[in-house]
């Protein structure tokens, strides 16, 4: 075999077990999705499916529901990735200095990340109790004239209560990604805008921040995608309610799937989900791609 052609070869040979295990586990349940979804079928497959076309397709399109659960996202999605964008950029800030003990700092704000969302979403459900710990707290600071908060039974405080735990467990590992590329920024850069004035807050936004912005787009979009697909907070927690103020597009497709029987049009809510998690990925790459141009010309 030519060198070339083994060395062209050699890569693909070595990823051929990952990709393998996509094929079955991603692109084959996605495929058997699309399938489904232009079909009219359930649980019971003793029978086979009757095609339907795009039957389901307009089906969504008219479902209220289906544009109530997606306005939560989007809510949820508007809610969570700006604190977490923000807030973990803060605590790199933070974190990103040479002090006695940083190395614990560093760990104990990345511990939540190493937590179980289960026992998270139990100590939060205790927290947010009408006897738990901040109606407590809160009882103790107003003498008891506070009466308890519900926390999870109040459709106005249901779904904020549930991006908190969201925000307390990824905080730690998105600080993570931007404390990599702080610590990739050379100091020579900081101390030559040192001398043309530069100081304090002042070179985060010269140097710092023009420097992190793909981390940014990255920690952005990578958030997205995540509150996008958010359902073990919520089915922990609230089971999408109160009064479904916390029903997501993944609970959604859930529960069609598995409380009403209704696979194939499941199938098609979950392709819809699939749609907008592919136009973040491909709208990071767009950003990537001209913030590589940008530096190239720059």
């Amino acid at each position: 075999m030519p060198t070339v052609l083994r060395s062209r070869l050699l890569p693909w040979l070595f990823l051929a077990p990952a990709l393998l295990i996509l094929l079955l586990t991603v692109l084959g349940p996605a495929l058997m999705a699309l399938g489904l979804s232009l079909t009219r079928t359930g649980l019971d497959l003793s029978e086979p499916p009757v095609f339907i076309g795009l039957a389901n397709g307009r089906r969504l399109l008219e479902d209220p529901l289906f544009r109530r659960v997606s306005i939560t996202t989007a809510l949820y999605l508007c809610g969570v990735v700006p604190p977490i964008v923000l807030g973990s950029l803060g605590l790199a800030l933070l974190v990103n200095r040479a002090l006695p003990g940083i190395h614990w700092i560093r760990g104990a704000l990345y511990t939540p990340v190493l937590v179980s969302i289960v026992v998270a979403a139990i100590a939060f459900r205790w927290l947010y109790a009408e006897n738990g710990l901040i109606n407590g707290w809160l009882g103790s600071l107003s003498g008891g004239s506070l009466p308890p908060l519900g926390f999870l039974t109040d459709p106005r405080l249901a779904l904020p209560a549930v991006m908190v735990v969201t925000l307390w467990k990824g905080l730690g590992y998105y600080m993570v990604i931007f404390l990599g590329g702080l610590q990739g920024i050379p100091g020579d850069l900081y101390e030559a805008a040192e001398l043309d004035g530069s100081r304090g807050w002042r070179r985060h936004v010269d140097i710092t921040l023009p420097l992190l912005m793909p981390y940014v787009v990255l920690v952005a979009v990578m958030s997205a995608i995540a509150a996008t697909k958010t359902f073990e907070e919520v089915f922990l927690m609230t089971q999408g309610g109160p009064a479904d103020a916390t029903r997501t597009v993944v609970y959604y497709v859930y529960d069609l799937a598995f409380q009403e029987l209704e696979i194939s049009y499941a199938c098609t809510a979950g392709l819809a989900l699939f749609l907008l998690v592919l136009a973040l990925g491909v709208v990071q790459q767009l950003l990537r791609g001209t913030g590589q141009l940008s530096r190239l010309t720059s």
